[in-house]
């Protein structure tokens, strides 16, 4: 059984959706469903019942994904014990943060990863979560700064932070006019902008669910990697988008409301290999944690 015929079928079992575990996977659709056609054959079981609008895990495929989780675990142990360094030994550790962070966050985590491990060097990578996490596991890098939720197995997490989400209006939109927090609700019929799905699909994925829970049905989804590019389609009359509060001035013509209830946020942290953890990888969680308290996160304590 190859390895990577079970991260095909855990990936799979998480999106429980061809097309969007081969975007995952950063695959065509049709090679992911040979390979897992061919895994089915290998273990003479179908692992999943195909239906219109997705797939099933069968019993059998239930099972598998109890040893799959177990087997990728100790192979991502048995990756990172063979390094040939841990973290920080060669004086540098090397951590990626997604491509939207506040820059005070940014400023405060270099500060006080330089105030307190001063012989090592912070090598920074700008890199969504999803990207974050394979190289994570392969030894690229050795902390990731990550949105939840995201598929944590074989890793531990520092706290976890969180900043509410706001919405991002037009100054002349109705519902920027009383200055008061929208309800996610109130914006039903307009477009969304939010970030595009591959950078973070399971957080993406809680988004709309929490906006359809909430009676906010988008009439259409646009996506926006870049924040210039995402007020630029708010300016164009295009749609509203979700973010954090900005870390400066908008754009003129621009607004931000909170939502009510803080229905949205980001949830934030630092990851590392369970094999992989040092007294330097500890003192960069500790840069990272209060660097996103810097930035306006809270300290979630649940």
């Amino acid at each position: 059984m190859d390895i990577h015929h079970l991260r095909y079928f855990l990936v799979l079992s998480e999106e429980l959706h061809f097309g969007r575990a081969a975007q995952r996977l950063h695959m065509a659709q049709p090679p992911l469903s040979q390979r897992i056609k061919s895994l089915e054959r290998e273990l003479g079981v179908e692992l999943f019942h195909r239906r219109r609008t997705g797939v099933e895990l069968s019993e059998a495929g239930a099972l598998l994904l109890e040893h799959a989780r177990a087997v990728l675990e100790k192979m991502s142990e048995a990756e990172a014990a063979m390094g040939r360094i841990r973290p920080g030994a060669s004086g540098v550790i090397r951590v990626a943060l997604p491509p939207d962070t506040n820059p005070v966050t940014i400023e405060a985590l270099i500060e006080e990863f330089a105030a307190s491990t001063p012989g090592v060097l912070l090598d920074l990578h700008e890199l969504s979560t999803e990207e974050q996490i394979p190289r994570l596991r392969d030894g690229e890098l050795d902390v990731a700064v990550v949105r939840h939720p995201i598929s944590a197995v074989g890793l531990e997490s520092g706290p976890v932070t969180s900043r509410p989400l706001v919405a991002i209006l037009r100054e002349d939109d109705p519902l920027a006019q009383s200055g008061r927090a929208v309800s996610l609700g109130a914006l039903t019929g307009q477009p969304l902008v939010l970030f595009q799905r591959y950078m973070a699909p399971m957080l993406y994925d809680e988004i709309l669910s929490t906006c359809r829970d909430a009676g906010y049905l988008p009439s259409a989804m646009l996506h926006a990697r870049n924040q210039n590019f995402a007020h630029g389609l708010v300016l164009g009359r295009r749609g509203v988008y979700l973010h954090e509060a900005p870390w400066n001035q908008l754009p003129p013509g621009l607004v931000w409301r909170s939502l009510e209830g803080d229905p949205l946020s980001w949830r934030t942290s630092a990851m590392w290999l369970k094999t992989r953890r040092t007294e330097v990888t500890d003192a960069l969680v500790r840069a990272v944690t209060i660097g996103l308290e810097s930035g306006g996160h809270a300290v979630s304590r649940q």
